[in-house]
């Protein structure tokens, strides 16, 4: 495993993980703007979709051991923890501002 490439974040989701082969950990996948071949195999491997040319970010839901596989390869610039949104039901009020 490649720290380096992991956000503060990631790094220590990985420390939480019961399980290292089961996808449980949503990624942003920042890589080469040009990928080989063999790199966009590796990524459709994966479950990664959406692979083609002159993209450079994925998204992805991957196991420990996938983002440790990932975090060795050249081509991967660095990965990212995706936080998990939530949708706001309510409107909040700001002073005499309503949104």
């Amino acid at each position: 495993m490649n720290y380096q490439k992991l956000d503060a974040a990631l790094a220590t989701a990985l420390n939480d993980v019961q399980n290292v082969q089961e996808p449980s950990l949503a990624v942003f996948i920042h890589t080469e703007p040009i990928l080989s071949p063999a790199a966009t195999a590796i990524l459709e491997n994966l479950g990664v979709r959406g692979v083609s040319g002159g993209k450079d970010i994925f998204t992805a839901t991957l196991s420990l051991n996938a983002i440790s596989q990932l975090s060795e390869q050249t081509w991967v610039k660095y990965l990212k923890q995706s936080q998990q949104l939530h949708l706001v039901n309510q409107r909040k009020s700001l002073g005499s501002f309503s949104v």
